[in-house]
């Protein structure tokens, strides 16, 4: 039996619907083809058909790459708000650039010690009565912890280590410490260590071992990653990295001296997460009208979570000088707004969600789109705060427990001292970070409806479709699965 083939005559086209010509549909070739009739049907693959019966029409896949821009219009708009946003950020750069951290001379306190790497040449054990300044077995109490620590150091066995300086002018020098059987961290021979010099100690007292160097193995963690970040991200994972260097660039060049240079907090803090904000997101998401959907939506966010910190920082008084460091700074930099200084962490600590969630969110309005063009802008929002409520669930949790996490040994303080819930949460160690988290999560909720529907509003008003010569033209059947075969 001889086979032939008959192609149908086209039928004529609707404006919009489903039919067989060269709509927004699924062709042989597993496409999708934008042609003259805007409907659903077998169009062509990707690029143009080569068969007799195919057509010509602008495809696109179902791939997560670039999202087809929006018109002309519309990228003005955008333009028109965002540049002058990026201008005042360049110029708040320009006018509070500090130039470097202002000199102080060193207190001996804390961080601000003078460092130098040293190495362990040497341990031995010694008996811990021939080396404590008391080799009287004490009588007290041994159940306490102050009691127990005494009976190990007059009856325990004690540590000598001999210590090299490897750094700084005093190269090679050495000098002996005693290691406490009790002691948390117990030296090794052959182990490197940080010490710290304080010039106006006793010559035999200047050098201090104050902690060991783990810069090796940190080193080795961040360049695994690093790798992994590369390999499963590939020039993305790349972008990623670049934008991280660069934002640990701005924390470190600007936001950090310009405080200690006395510039208002708030202020330092928005100019930098904002340049952080434009820098990373654009460099890892590319210049588009996505990207930049979800930069609007993360300054509107950061706006909100600023004007909420201030309120609740200044209604419950919170100073933000609540421990040795903050004590320090505030010493050392008396000008210096701690309070402001708070709100500047809650504002820059919440950044990196927000990118997260914004940019999520704008994804998923645009991938919406792209598989399903006929959804307006509520049904796009509809679904997509469908998708947000999902990601505020697990965003949120997120956010408390890492603060849990950081205040952990703080709380099991409280835990031992059987404190109420009450109690705990009106200390000011507690509520700043109550403050801290509660603000941060109000914002990343705001978030998710403000970017969904801004992207919602973008991706469905002014999109680019076929030109009107195109829609004039009725192109003809397109081939494929559509044919019959008489036998």
């Amino acid at each position: 039996m001889t086979t032939t083939q008959q192609p149908p005559p086209p039928p004529p086209e609707p404006p919009h619907g489903h039919g067989p010509g060269d709509g927004h549909g699924h062709g042989s070739h597993g496409g999708r083809g934008y042609g003259s009739g805007g409907g659903h049907g077998p169009g062509d693959g990707h690029g143009q058909d080569p068969s007799p019966s195919g057509g010509n029409g602008h495809s696109h896949s179902h791939s997560h790459g670039p999202a087809a821009p929006v018109s002309q219009h519309l990228r003005k708009v955008i333009a028109a708000v965002l540049i002058p946003f990026a201008a005042a950020v360049v110029v708040g750069l320009v006018v509070l650039w500090p130039g470097g951290a202002p000199e102080h001379e060193r207190t001996g306190v804390g961080f601000d010690r003078q460092t130098q790497q040293a190495t362990v040449t040497k341990v031995e054990e010694v008996d811990c009565s021939s080396v404590n300044a008391s080799g009287e077995t004490p009588t007290g109490d041994t159940s306490t912890a102050e009691g127990s620590s005494a009976q190990q150091q007059a009856n325990g066995t004690c540590k000598k280590a001999t210590i090299r300086v490897d750094t700084g002018d005093d190269k090679g020098r050495t000098f002996t410490e005693i290691i406490q059987p009790d002691q948390s961290r117990q030296l090794e021979q052959g182990q490197e260590v940080v010490v710290a010099y304080e010039p106006a100690a006793p010559k035999d007292l200047q050098y201090s071992v104050t902690d060991v160097n783990r810069k090796f193995p940190m080193a080795l963690l961040a360049g695994i990653f690093a790798l992994a970040v590369v390999a499963v991200g590939r020039m993305r994972g790349v972008m990623a990295l670049v934008a991280l260097a660069i934002s640990f660039m701005v924390l470190t060049l600007f936001i950090l001296p310009a405080i200690l240079q006395g510039s208002n907090p708030l202020v330092v803090a928005v100019v930098g997460a904002s340049a952080i904000m434009l820098i990373a997101l654009y460099m890892c998401h590319g210049l588009s009208a996505r990207t930049s959907v979800a930069v609007l939506g993360t300054l509107i966010s950061l706006l909100l979570i600023g004007l909420l910190g201030s309120l609740f920082i200044d209604w419950a008084a919170l100073t933000g000088n609540t421990d040795d460091n903050t004590g320090l700074i505030h010493g050392l930099y008396p000008t210096i707004d701690m309070s402001g200084l708070l709100l500047a962490g809650v504002i820059i600590g919440s950044l990196g969600v927000l990118d997260d969630v914004t940019v999520t969110q704008t994804s998923a309005v645009w991938e919406l789109h792209e598989a399903n063009p006929s959804m307006g802008w509520r049904e796009l929002y509809r679904a997509g705060i469908r998708i947000g409520r999902d990601h505020i669930a697990s965003v949120v949790n997120t956010l408390v427990l890492a603060y849990a996490g950081a205040a952990l040994p703080l709380l099991l303080l409280f835990s031992i001292a059987q404190s109420s819930v009450g109690t705990v949460a009106n200390s000011e160690l507690v509520a700043e970070e109550i403050v801290r988290t509660l603000v941060g999560s109000i914002g990343l909720v705001a978030s998710v409806p403000l970017t969904t529907a801004l992207a919602a509003l973008v991706v469905s008003a002014d999109r680019p479709g076929a030109s009107a010569e195109e829609a004039a033209v009725p192109a003809p059947a397109r081939g494929g699965r559509g044919r019959r075969r008489k036998r």
